[in-house]
């Protein structure tokens, strides 16, 4: 199972936080502040991945990957493949790529809703429901239109003169 989705630029300010199992506020701070400590002291010519027994319970593994300054992690227990895990995350970035061509830290950060729904595409619940990015764009594509669609329902223009009757 896929305990967490975590991505962070290179100062440690998470920009997405999706975890699948209940933490207070203060935890997932802090367990995001390890996260970091974890990735930042790593050197860059070591494995993407990370045995974390001790941040989130016996048999948790973290795989991670850089993009220019943003760190993708992802979270799951030894259910989970860890190449498939790396592929699932190339996946969520391609998919992002697709949405907002050549994705950036500011695209993650104005449009968070987007990123959530993409992400929600792939896990639900910290299960794996899709991996083909086609599919994933195609269904962002579709709640674009509907938001769309509710906007413009919400911009009836006001009928002057029956306020006075």
């Amino acid at each position: 199972m896929i305990k967490g989705v975590i991505l962070m630029n290179d100062k440690g300010k998470p920009r997405l936080v999706k975890f699948y199992d209940y933490h207070p506020a203060e935890k997932q701070q802090e367990l995001i502040r390890r996260l970091y400590g974890v990735l930042s002291s790593r050197a860059e010519n070591v494995s993407n991945f990370v045995k974390i027994d001790s941040l989130f319970g016996s048999d948790a593994r973290l795989v991670y990957k850089t993009y220019a300054t943003l760190h993708v992690l992802f979270i799951f227990d030894s259910s989970e493949n860890e190449l498939a895990m790396l592929d699932l995350m190339q996946v969520f970035v391609e998919t992002m790529d697709r949405c907002f061509s050549n994705v950036r830290e500011l695209d993650i950060v104005f449009n968070f809703n987007k990123v959530h729904a993409i992400l929600d595409e792939i896990i639900l619940g910290g299960q794996v429901l899709e991996t083909s990015s086609s599919e994933m764009v195609k269904a962002v594509e579709e709640i674009s239109k509907m938001e769309r669609a509710a906007n413009s329902i919400m911009a009836v223009p006001s009928i002057t003169g029956w306020q006075g009757r």
